[in-house]
This record gives C-alpha cells, structure tokens and sequence, in this order.
C-alpha cells in the first residue's frame, strides 16, 4: 500500500508541474512538460524501475502445477522444448523482482490448457515461491538486458521516453504539415470546403466533418487525421465567418472514437487481440458504439457552439491575409475536386489496404488475382502502407499540386514549406516532451495501482474496466498505451473464464474509457491545441470536457448493452 500512495504523489506533483507551468507560470508547453519529466524520472524509486523493465519482460505464469511444474502464458512464441529460461517473482518486502532459479520449456501445450509447461532445470537452485507474487518466466538474455535498463539515469531515461515518441510521430506530423499547408495555397482546402457546401450545404458541414473524421479515423492515426481535416475547417471559416469552434469540434469527435473503438487502429486491434475478441465482432461493436458517441459529440458541439467563440488565429504556417486570399479565388482557378482529395486520400487508402492485406494470406474469390499477384500486391501495401512513407508520398504528391496550380517559384516554394515546417517542428517538440512524461509517469508503477479486480457484476466490472483506463490515460497521455495496459490487467479473468459475459464489452469500456482525461500530456491534445489555434486553457476549455463526456456516453452503451445482451453470440 505505501508504494501506491507514493505512485499517487509522484504522479501528483508531475501533473502539478505541467499544469502549473503551463498555466500559471506561462511557460512553453515543452519546457514544461521536460521538466516535469526530469522531476517524475528523479522521483521514481529503483523497485519501481525494476517492475517496469524487469516486470514487464518475459511471459507471466499463470499457475505452479506442483513444485518444479509452471504453466506459463508463451503459446503463439518462438520458444521450443528444452529452452532454458530464468524464473522471477516480485519479492513483496524489496517490492521488486527476484531471480528465483533456472526452468526448461517441458512441453510447448498442455493437455488440458494448451498452455507451455516448464519444469526447474536445477531443484537445488530454486529460491521458493513463499510470499512470492506475480511470476515470470524470462530468457536469460532479456534479464539481463531489462535489470541493466533499469538502473539507467534519469536524462536517459526522459531521452528514451522522448525519443521513442518522435520515433512514431517526427515525419508523420512533419509531413501532414506540408500537405496541409499545400492543401490551403493550392485551393485544394478550399474546392473541397465549397464541393462539400454546394452537395449538402453549409448547415451539413459539421455532420460532414464528424462523419468524415470517423471514416479517416478508422484507418489513420487521430493525429494524422487532425492534421489533413484542419486546414478544410479554417477554409470553411474563412468563407462563412462563423462556427470555427464548432468545425473544430466536430472533426475531433469523430476521429477520436474511432481511434479508441474501431480496429485496425492500434489501440482497439491490441485490444481485441489480448481479450481473444473475434476482429469482425470489435469492427461491428466498435462501428455502433462508436458511431453513438461520435453523434453524442456532435451534440455537445453544437450546443457549446451556441455559447462559445474561438477565433481563427494566425499561425506560423498560414496568415489570416493568406486565407482570405485564396478563399476570394475563382473556381476556374481552383484544383478539381479529386485532385484537391488526393493528398487525403493517398494515405487513408494505402494504410487501410495494407491493414487489410497482413490480414490475407490468399485473395478473396470475387477478386480475380492469381497467387502470384497477391503476393506482389501485398509486398506494394506492406512497403507503401507504412505510415511514414505513404504520408511522405502524401506530401510530395501535394507539392506537386500546388507547383501545377500556382506555378511558383523553388524559392517561394521553399519558404513555403520552411513555414509549414516550422510550425509542424514545435508541434514534434511539445509532443515528444509529452512522450517524455508518459514514459516517466509510467515508470513509477501506474499497472500497479490496482492488482486484482473483485469478482462481480457485468455492470461493475464494465464500469471497473473504464475507470483503470482512465486512471492510466490520465496519467501518461497516450489512449492506445492506457487500452493496452488495461487490456493486460484484465485479460487473466477473461483467459481463465471469469467473465459471466462477453468480452467484447470489457474491450469496449476499455476503449471509452481511453476517452478522459485529455489534457497536456496527450499528443492529440498538443495537436489540436497548437493547429486550431487554441491556447492550452481554451482547449481544457472545450475539448477535455467533450472528450470526457463523450467517454462517459460509450460507458452508458456499453452498459445498457451487457445488460440486454451479455452474450451478443
């Protein structure tokens, strides 16, 4: 108990420093955010350190059949029988882990289970499992690898975190700045902004946007689909003159949720890979559920529209001057309509396809593909339908539009993207340094805070799930990290048969529940801030309460289903 009172305190004071920094002290969001990282790592306690790296490496045992036998959780790894693996335990007075002593893999299933089995290698050397907690089994090389790690220092530590976050964000928000910077100087932003009001009219354009934003949330990063829709709400706004935090609004509420509820995005495939959820059965859950809030969102904006205003500020990237000049354009001036989507929809189709494709080993009957061209065309998506490339793709394919539509100059193209990079250069800043401070907050045992879930009520249960991935999210930032933490908490009831319903419920309060609380450590909630325009206090303002709410309502859907269908198959 001490140990989570001290995980509560220091994640505490890192909360504290980010907001107080923020808000009260006016310091840059980066600044603030490094250095509640640097204060969270140098109050992080060595046993804490050690159940994250050592902890979190290897595969748990699910049960110790007899004194030398372990039933341990490895089925679908590349272990085969008579490798030889170190035996861990979490020493409850040290409250870190322990080598226990040496086992082999015995057999790759159990009869029973279908489980791996391994036996002590040597009897004399094992240490006994009294009082020991939360079993392990790791090859030797990986503990050793895992104690070094952590007893590394605090500056490597917040580098790492840092690191790791550019690493799956640099190019992608470097390049989703040119296209939309292209996007805005070609009029492409714009001939779709004036498509979208001639087919459905202005009074359509937020539905528009939700729905769109759900569509493109489907298959791509929230940050990436922020990104490509942002710059067609400023065109609306400049255009109409009204509801600029509206069109900000409706575009978060749809791609949000389909981030959190609908695979093929990371959080909710891990998810339903971890809960042993049929995928075609998370897509369908995910689509109804997601869909509900995504309406209730769209609600919520509406209303607050009526009440609240969020001007359309300058930014690095594109002048308010800007703006207004390429809206007063001709339409013969203007890209086609589809010229002006592809930057859009060059990478929602490349990322879907290869998202469908790793799926399929052969071609469907209807499509009349040999095998050999499957297999070429598989090998194209699996290249091409990596993020970073196909965005990159993305992003020269709309240099090029915008070097047809206006025929500028290389150095006024230049200094064109120099602007969209800039813009897009702080935006990976703010955003690492929140990755920085997840990796801290994590580190000092958030999993930890709650061990075991009581047996009880679809409806508790449900509500549990939610509330462990909200504590999670709120404390790192990242709504896929908070699912897969969750995912992992909860899935021993599901594996050994706990659930009085099905686990598609459990998967779908984990992914509402990856909804509150967004705030500064939150990539998306950087990029929202930082590309609408909106200062950190306007965006608590008006995105946090909505996000939130919006969790809240998959919460209650979630629970009127498990009542009324707990097993939907």
């Amino acid at each position: 108990m001490h140990h989570m009172t001290y995980t509560l305190l220091v994640m505490l004071i890192g909360v504290t420093v980010v907001v107080g920094g923020i808000l009260w002290l006016r310091l840059h969001a980066f600044l603030a955010l490094i250095l509640a990282s640097f204060v969270v790592a140098a109050l992080t306690p060595a046993s804490a350190l050690n159940r994250f790296f050592v902890g979190t490496s290897g595969f748990p045992v699910l049960r110790q059949i007899d004194d030398q036998t372990f039933l341990i959780e490895t089925k679908g790894s590349n272990y085969e029988v008579g490798d030889r693996l170190v035996l861990i335990g979490l020493n409850p007075t040290s409250n870190s882990y322990d080598e226990l002593g040496r086992v082999q893999i015995a057999s790759l299933e159990d009869d029973e289970t279908g489980f791996p089995v391994a036996r002590l290698e040597d009897e004399t050397s094992f240490r006994g499992t009294e009082e020991m907690a939360k079993l392990r089994v790791v090859p030797r090389d990986s503990f050793k690898a895992a104690i070094k790690q952590s007893e590394t220092g605090i500056g490597s530590r917040v580098a790492s975190g840092f690191g790791n976050a550019c690493l799956k964000i640099g190019i992608i928000i470097a390049m989703a700045g040119i296209i939309g910077k292209c996007l805005l100087d070609s009029g492409a932003a714009d001939r779709i902004v004036r498509s979208t009001l001639n087919m459905f009219g202005e009074g359509a354009a937020p539905v528009a946007f939700a729905a769109s934003g759900f569509l493109l949330g489907v298959p791509v990063f929230f940050d990436t689909v922020f990104f490509l829709m942002i710059p067609l709400g400023k065109a609306l706004h400049v255009r109409t003159k009204r509801s600029y935090l509206l069109y900000v609004l409706t575009i978060v509420c749809g791609a949000t949720m389909a981030h959190s509820l609908v695979p093929p995005t990371p959080g909710p495939l891990a998810v339903s890979e971890e809960l042993g959820i049929n995928l075609g059965l998370m897509i369908f859950a995910g689509l109804v559920v997601g869909l509900g809030t995504a309406a209730f969102g769209l609600v919520y904006a509406t209303i607050l529209n009526r009440y609240c205003t969020l001007p359309l500020r300058e930014s690095p990237d594109v002048t308010l001057a800007d703006l207004e000049e390429t809206m007063k354009r001709s339409d013969e001036s203007l890209p086609s309509l589809w010229l002006s989507l592809s930057p859009i929809l060059v990478p929602v189709v490349l990322i879907t396809g290869k998202a469908l494709l790793d799926k399929s080993s052969s071609p469907p009957e209807w499509l009349p593909v040999s095998a050999g061209n499957w297999s070429s065309v598989r090998q194209f998506f699996a290249v091409f339908g990596d993020k970073n490339i196909c965005m990159t793709l993305a992003a020269l394919f709309s240099m090029l539009m915008l070097l047809f539509q206006k025929r500028p100059s290389f150095a006024e193209l230049s200094t064109s993207m120099q602007k969209a990079l800039s813009s897009a250069g702080v935006i990976i800043l703010v955003t690492a340094a929140g990755g920085a401070l997840g990796l801290s907050l994590r580190q000092t045992g958030v999993a930890d805070l709650i061990e075991s879930l009581p047996q009880s009520s679809p409806v508790v249960l449900c509500t549990l799930a939610f509330l462990l991935t909200t504590a999670i999210r709120t404390a790192q930032g990242s709504a896929s990290v908070a699912m897969m933490t969750a995912a992992g908490i909860l899935s021993g009831m599901v594996q050994q048969g706990q659930l009085d319903f099905h686990p598609i419920y459990l998967a779908l309060a984990i992914g509402c529940g990856s909804k509150p609380i967004s705030w500064m450590n939150d990539s998306g909630f950087l990029v929202i801030a930082r590309m609408s325009g909106m200062t950190e206090q306007e965006a608590l303002k008006y995105i946090t309460p909505m996000t939130a709410a919006m969790g809240l309502f998959g919460l209650l859907l979630t629970i009127i289903g498990v009542t009324l269908w707990p097993s939907p198959l």
